[in-house]
């Protein structure tokens, strides 16, 4: 069983955000939003209490990289 994600992971919830909300531009989340996004995915078992502002932006950046990849 692989390791769980945690708030460190931020290019790995980034790309698993990505897979989840291929749509959604992670510059239109809010930060209460994304945070619970991050909590809810099955890969994830870091506490929430962990999380900070700046290891929620660094997602962010990597879940917009991935999007803006994708939009060529």
């Amino acid at each position: 069983m692989p390791p769980k994600l945690t708030w460190l992971d931020a290019e790995d919830i980034g790309l698993a955000l990505y897979e989840r909300f291929p749509e959604t531009d992670p510059l239109a989340v809010r930060f209460t939003d994304l945070h619970r996004w991050v909590c809810e995915l099955p890969d994830f078992g870091d506490d929430p209490k962990a999380s900070s502002e700046g290891k929620l932006e660094a997602i962010q950046m990597s879940w917009l990289e991935e999007f803006r990849d994708a939009q060529g």
